[in-house]
């Protein structure tokens, strides 16, 4: 397993970092891999939540067992299942791959920052599409601007940073 998420990274990073000469002078090499991974990410997740809430939800009320979600919010959900383990991917390989801290733990943190990141989501999509009414594919164009200003910085500075503390063999 060890060997093909190497040969995974191996074959991501040199893409990425390929990309990242006209922007040296703005930002170091580990907050482009974020921008840029992060970003790739995020487009995944808004290509998911739009063909999960048009096609697969049909914009209407999804009926699950004991619960209705609306198809909007349906979609997150669809969309968080798989951007969770990617984004977890990314980030421990990709961007944050000098950080010696245990794969459980940062994991356990990663998971923590995202089910923040989205009940945040979950709130600002309620309020954006059932309050003031806007579209909700546009409404999650906004949700994310507002979430991943608030990710970066939870994600360098908790889920991928070991104290001195900590047990730093994986």
């Amino acid at each position: 397993m060890r060997k093909h998420i190497h040969s995974a990274r191996d074959l991501v990073l040199p893409i990425i970092d390929f990309f990242y000469p006209p922007f040296k002078k703005l930002m170091n090499l580990q907050t482009f891999r974020y921008a840029a991974s992060g970003g790739g990410n995020t487009l995944l997740g808004l290509i998911i939540y739009y063909i999960s809430y048009k096609y697969i939800f049909a914009e209407k009320v999804f009926k699950f067992d004991f619960y209705a979600f609306e198809g909007h919010i349906a979609a997150l959900i669809v969309s968080f299942c798989i951007t969770f383990p990617v984004g977890f991917f990314m980030s421990k390989y990709v961007v944050f791959n000098d950080s010696k801290m245990k794969g459980r733990i940062q994991l356990f943190r990663y998971f923590m920052i995202c089910l923040f990141n989205l009940a945040l989501n979950y709130l600002l999509l309620k309020v954006f599409v059932e309050k003031f009414n806007i579209y909700p594919v546009i409404a999650q164009v906004f949700t994310i601007a507002i979430v991943v200003a608030f990710s970066y910085v939870a994600q360098r500075n908790f889920s991928f940073k070991a104290t001195p503390d900590e047990d730093i063999t994986d």
